[in-house]
């Protein structure tokens, strides 16, 4: 019997992955020198960069613009919106999100990273950590992105010293530990000559490990989900009515997590009404059973009330609903979330009114510690929240689910993102706080 190879299982895999780091520490240029040495750019992309760079007075292609699409990006060097990029190499297929590293694109890294398996995080070899470096690695363990790889660039420009890049690389590391970062990986890299990004680097002799590519093809993907809590967020109730189906009702959507089997015994939520899976569809085909990431339609034995924003789950394996929910918050919008504040949330495919009851404490970047009652959270501020919901909601921790575990509060005034939340307890939760305002009645 034959065995399977490393390199044919790793085939199999995917890997999503997302770079972040401050402004011109060189992330287009890392991908776009991966995407180059890993003979993954078209021959008409390659040339169309090429006649870019050289009516630039380049010498030869900025490998950047491979990842800078919009006008105002290569205009002004820097990276405004998250680029989403797919290719492959023969052991591994990868999905990478180029995001940006401005200050004020900070929420772009949150959308980036929020499926991320594995984040990048650049730093500039001459400057070293900084505040946005430290603000990445803390979005990265609140988004509990399982790989972190700190990639010191430029070492060309510091004489490719050893000493430089200990020193970087020690003070991330820490730092990064303290968050809860459960694995960190730092490789010296010089994107702009190609050293440690596809090929190892003849100048570095020093350092013995993988090359930044042989890292992302072997780094363990433990993205699947079949075996966590399953849920399904119902997206649209089927009923064609037609004269081949006239009793037809199916409830469609994708599964979140775990999965589903027919004749399992299922619990619908907020409602708690009970019955048991006497069908499932995919792609327009009967099967037993269907699993994480399928889109699939789902059919009840019981004739019960279901809509969308209901969420199906096991009935020996449900959450409990809440009107109550502390979390962990990155705020992205201009506008500051104050205590007070009244904002539509949404769960899955569920949105409720709710009113942010309390903000306990806000993080302090550069030495973690936590402010007790800002009363209110800006732009690119992480902190914990209270939140009261109009309706019950089935929610599970982040640290179980990063799919039903996570929320996003939305201005109900124009519909604007304002925050990014995640369930339960993280590196930031502070001690409890009692106060006199959470016996205050509520008008809903």
């Amino acid at each position: 019997m034959s065995t399977i190879t490393t390199e044919e299982l790793s085939a199999t895999t995917l890997l999503r992955f997302a770079t972040a780091g401050s402004v011109d520490d060189g992330k287009s240029t890392l991908v776009g020198r991966l995407l180059h040495d890993s003979k993954s750019v078209l021959t008409d992309q390659l040339e169309a960069v090429q006649r870019v760079s050289a009516d630039r007075g380049q010498d030869g292609p900025d490998l950047a613009l491979l990842t800078d699409g919009l006008r105002a990006e290569r205009e002004q060097g820097i990276t405004i919106d998250v680029a989403y990029r797919y290719f492959a190499t023969p052991r591994r297929r990868f999905i990478l999100a180029d995001t940006p590293g401005h200050v004020q694109y900070t929420r772009n890294m949150v959308t980036g990273a929020s499926t991320a398996e594995l984040t990048v995080i650049l730093v500039d070899a001459r400057n070293g950590v900084v505040e946005q470096t430290r603000r990445h690695a803390a979005i990265a363990a609140l988004l509990r992105v399982p790989h972190v790889v700190l990639a010191v660039n430029k070492m060309d420009l510091v004489e490719y010293k050893e000493t430089v890049f200990a020193a970087i690389a020690e003070e991330f590391t820490a730092y990064a530990s303290e968050l809860g970062v459960p694995e960190i990986t730092a490789i010296p890299i010089s994107a702009l000559a190609g050293d440690n990004v596809v090929d190892a680097s003849a100048n570095m002799d020093w350092y013995g490990g993988p090359t930044f590519l042989e890292h992302l093809e072997s780094v363990p993907v433990a993205h699947d989900l079949s075996h966590c809590h399953a849920r399904l967020p119902v997206q649209y109730v089927i009923r064609p009515q037609s004269a081949d189906l006239p009793d037809y009702r199916g409830y469609a959507g994708q599964i979140a997590a775990g999965s589903f089997r027919v004749g399992d015994p299922v619990t619908v939520l907020p409602s708690g009404s009970t019955t048991k899976i006497s069908g499932i569809d995919l792609l327009g085909k009967p099967v037993r059973t269907a699993w994480t990431t399928q889109s699939v339609t789902i059919l009840l034995e019981d004739d019960i009330d279901v809509s969308r924003g209901d969420l199906i789950v096991p009935s020996k394996d449900a959450p409990a609903t809440t009107q109550d929910i502390e979390a962990t918050v990155c705020h992205v919008a201009d506008a500051p979330l104050t205590v007070g504040h009244r904002v539509l949330l949404k769960h899955g495919t569920r949105t409720v009114k709710a009113i942010v009851k309390d903000i306990p404490s806000r993080l302090t970047l550069d030495d973690l510690s936590l402010h007790p009652h800002p009363g209110q959270l800006v732009a690119n501020d992480i902190g914990r929240v209270k939140i009261r919901t109009a309706e019950p909601l089935p929610v599970d921790s982040y640290a179980d689910s990063r799919r039903t575990g996570s929320f996003i509060l939305i201005d109900p005034a124009d519909g604007t993102t304002l925050t990014a939340g995640m369930v339960g307890e993280s590196f930031a939760a502070p001690e409890p706080v009692k106060d006199a305002s959470d016996e205050d009645g509520w008008d809903f």
